[in-house]
């Protein structure tokens, strides 16, 4: 019994040895970040000029804490963080990749189970099987009882085995990177949508303002008209643009709760009113604008991360299908206990039972199923380039055009400031020249409605300055950290 059992062991040792010879083998190409067509560095470009940003440090690197000052807007974005359903379902997504990371760890080892059976088997009496045991073993019945540990090993000859595990690991990083891009993406939508609420605040301010310049036209066109120095219809038209400047005000006030219910719906929340916010006027546009340089872009913009790991999954795969054509080598052994009687089972070393088996499994015909797939693997991994390419393209496209509106909102600010000084002052002067009879009411009313639209120009403009800044910091990747 000793000899058989040492042949069987060095039989084991032998195959194991030999399989581990073989899994050095690995078929497939190792991943290799495709060539990228990148600027050497950020240009805001229109048809006058060209600014380039060569800056090695990006705003992306800021945490979004320091990055948005505003305690209002940051317990906004801190309450999406924690309660955004969307955010919480890529959570859950990438904590489903880690745990079968945690089981892809393990693919190399045995299957081992342990298996404990007891059989009674009554063969028929006219039976050959039972004629044979009621002559050998004196009764109609045969048992059977088997205690035995069982182990189940593929060989990683060809790097399958190691290829899924690239597989499971690029994806669960193809997670990481979707969780951080869902974050950025919503801490970009709660600012865009708290400064979009700021600036209806302030057009509904304006409006009112103005409705009272409204109110004090329509008094003064009336005493004209009582005096006889304008008609009923001066009167008419006055008030008609006095009912103009009315109607924007409900039209205002439901936009404003519009907005409120669409950031309580991103912070997780209710329908209802956004409290302690501050005003347009209160916020501080930044001037230090670093785009950094394209390369480090694509290192940290997590949806382009994301994209890069699909790639990294499609190469994997590529090796993985190509492994399947090649011959696969399966190990199995067991060994226990085992026998006719209850009462021998655990009879050492009677009982005892050993067992080993190699299996070199070579695939010759199966309807082209295996090329198939290995043909459409590589056209997923061409596929997979395309995309990360258009990636890239698309946030380099995102920057370019964040920088470039920073440089033109800019200038657009400077004359929009401009106009509603001059407007301003326009309206007192024709208010002044209608009192004294030097000027009629239509141009009263159209400079009053001119220094309106300057002014809700005004407050579109600085709202689109805010909303850039946020664009540009979520473009370059910022927001995760």
């Amino acid at each position: 019994m000793t000899t058989i059992n040492t042949k069987l062991y060095k039989s084991i040792a032998v195959a194991l040895a030999f399989a581990g010879f073989l899994s050095a083998c690995k078929v497939g190409k190792n991943y290799q970040r495709p060539e990228l067509p990148l600027p050497q560095q950020f240009i805001a470009a229109d048809s006058a000029n060209a600014v380039s940003y060569a800056d090695t440090s990006s705003i992306a690197d800021i945490q979004w804490k320091e990055f948005f000052t505003d305690p209002a807007l940051q317990g906004l974005i801190s309450k999406g963080i924690t309660y955004n359903n969307n955010l919480q379902a890529a959570i859950k997504r990438m904590d489903q990749a880690q745990q079968q990371v945690r089981q892809a760890k393990l693919l190399q080892l045995p299957d081992v189970n342990l298996q404990i059976q007891g059989s009674i088997n009554r063969p028929s009496d006219n039976s050959l099987n039972g004629l044979s045991v009621g002559t050998f073993l004196g009764k109609s019945y045969v048992e059977n009882y088997v205690t035995s540990l069982n182990f189940s090993w593929e060989a990683d000859i060809w790097g399958k085995i190691r290829r899924q595990q690239e597989v499971t690991i690029a994806s669960y990083l193809q997670q990481q990177e979707a969780v951080k891009a869902v974050q950025t993406q919503l801490i970009s939508d709660i600012a865009q949508g708290y400064y979009n609420l700021l600036m209806l605040d302030k057009q509904l301010e304006i409006t009112k303002n103005n409705l009272l310049l409204n109110d004090s036209l329509v008094l003064a066109t009336r005493a004209l008209r009582d005096g006889g120095s304008v008609t009923t219809l001066a009167v008419q038209q006055v008030e008609s643009q006095r009912q103009a400047t009315a109607l924007l005000i409900p039209q205002l006030e439901e936009s404003i709760v519009l907005q409120e219910n669409a950031l309580q719906l991103l912070t997780g929340q209710n329908p209802g009113t956004i409290e302690g916010r501050s005003t347009l006027s209160q916020q501080t546009l930044r001037e230090q604008l670093s785009a950094g340089l394209p390369i480090a872009m694509v290192s940290r913009r997590p949806d382009v991360r994301s994209s890069e790991m699909a790639l990294t999954v499609a190469n994997a795969r590529v090796g993985l299908q190509q492994a399947n054509m090649y011959p696969a080598l399966n190990i199995t052994a067991g060994g226990g206990l085992e026998s006719f009687k209850a009462s021998n089972w655990w009879s050492v070393p009677n009982s005892l039972f050993g067992l080993a088996t190699g299996t070199l499994l070579q695939p010759i015909f199966n309807r082209r199923n295996l090329k198939t797939n290995y043909e459409v693997a590589k056209s997923q991994r061409d596929e997979a380039v395309a995309n990360f390419r258009q990636s890239v393209l698309q946030a380099t496209s995102e920057v370019s055009n964040a920088l470039t509106r920073t440089v033109k909102l800019k200038e657009q600010r400077v004359i929009a400031d401009a106009q509603v000084d001059t407007l301003r002052s326009a309206v007192q002067n024709a208010q002044l020249l209608f009192k004294s009879d030097m000027a009629n009411y239509l141009e009263v009313i159209t400079a009053q409605t001119n220094a309106l639209q300057a002014e809700l120009n005004v407050a579109t403009i600085q709202r689109s300055q805010l909303g850039v800044v946020v664009e540009l910091y979520r473009s370059l990747g910022g927001g995760y950290k």
